[in-house]
């Protein structure tokens, strides 16, 4: 029986890809580079360090990661706090778990100044137990750790866990750790969606789908 449900926010729960795209356009302007197509996938699994370490490392620029970060976090703390919301039928899906008895939990690469405002605003953020953010596992979402320690906060082994993803390198990364994994549609990935949809135990273009039917496996959520 599943007893906790461990959640990805951007792309997952919040629907702010479309946020970063956004940054990433005006941060490449900013400094007269051509944005490439495969940029935002191949930084998504990173965390807010390794992300400006690789754009720094890539572009060859004339700045240090703490000054590509300071720009990128100016950018997003006003559109978190305002402009993203949850994706449609996410909170009706999250308050009927926790209805439920069901265990929730936050794993992301997001930063604490801009995704709590974000889950605050949309109304959720008290409903979670427990937040784990990349920064304290040592590896990035290709890998299970991220995972683990928010399985290990919930006080429950990864067998009795789903977690909730929308990239490929997070779905591997919580297959690889013992997870039944439910894979979340976001245009972000749509490059990915055959490969995620292959991985995955589940694959679902948006939360209704669940609110439907067979709301969490192997529980009484359902009901």
């Amino acid at each position: 029986m599943y007893q906790g449900a461990i959640f990805d926010l951007d792309g997952t729960l919040l629907d702010s890809m479309g946020v970063w795209s956004e940054i990433d356009v005006e941060f490449f302007r900013r400094h007269h580079l051509a944005l490439p197509e495969d940029y935002l996938a191949a930084i998504a699994p990173m965390g807010f360090r390794r992300a400006a370490e690789y754009t720094v490392e890539r572009f060859h620029l004339a700045l240090t990661p703490e000054a590509v970060m300071e720009e990128w976090h100016a950018m997003a703390v006003e559109a978190y706090r305002c402009g993203v919301s949850l994706k449609p039928y996410a909170a009706e899906y999250l308050y009927r778990l926790k209805q439920n008895g069901i265990r929730l939990a936050v794993a992301t690469a997001s930063q604490e100044e801009l995704f709590l405002p974000a889950l605050r605003h949309c109304g959720v953020l008290a409903l979670f137990d427990c937040i784990t953010v990349l920064e304290e596992v040592p590896r990035g979402k290709g890998f299970p750790d991220i995972y683990w320690k928010a399985a290990e906060r919930l006080a429950l082994p990864q067998e009795s866990c789903i977690v909730f993803e929308d990239i490929l390198e997070g779905v591997r990364g919580a297959k690889s750790g013992g997870f039944y994994t439910i894979a979340v549609a976001d245009p972000s990935s749509e490059a990915h969606r055959a490969e995620i949809s292959a991985l995955a135990d589940r694959f679902i273009f948006g939360f209704d789908e669940l609110l439907q039917a067979d709301v969490f496996p192997g529980s009484n959520a359902a009901e």
